[in-house]
């Protein structure tokens, strides 16, 4: 898909969640199943959608929609550990070239994660978003 369109799928899915949140309830986890629930049922190359909540300084799987998830991913490894420790959304085009990748399903070929912040502006969760298409 040519960035152009990207881009304006991506702002449409952006105000259709924004639009579904603000309907709903202050119930994060209501709000992060509604993300997940259209991301991965609006975006066909994505196969698992879903968030790593951070508790006591363990990244442990939420909500998500897809095949199984890792339960538990080891601290300071990954594309979540690094969007969280880097306090930036991370785009992996091609996941087999990112140092300390956990490959939780062989279907990953990309990735993006984006770290999530609670109102007072803690890191408390990562929204991890995996695709069988490279870039």
């Amino acid at each position: 898909m040519e960035p152009t369109k990207k881009h304006q799928r991506y702002q449409r899915l952006f105000d259709q969640i924004q639009s579904l949140i603000l309907k709903s309830s202050n119930n994060p986890l209501s709000n992060m199943a509604t993300i997940n629930a259209v991301l991965h049922h609006k975006m066909d190359t994505f196969f698992w959608t879903g968030f790593y909540l951070l508790h006591n300084g363990k990244l442990q799987v939420g909500s998500y929609q897809g095949a199984l998830a890792c339960i538990n991913l080891a601290k300071d490894t990954g594309v979540c550990w690094a969007a969280l420790n880097q306090k930036k959304t991370i785009v992996v085009p091609d996941v087999h070239n990112f140092p300390g990748h956990i490959a939780c399903d062989s279907r990953s070929q990309s990735e993006v994660v984006v770290p999530v912040r609670n109102k007072q502006g803690e890191l408390v969760a990562v929204l991890d978003v995996d695709s069988d298409k490279l870039n």
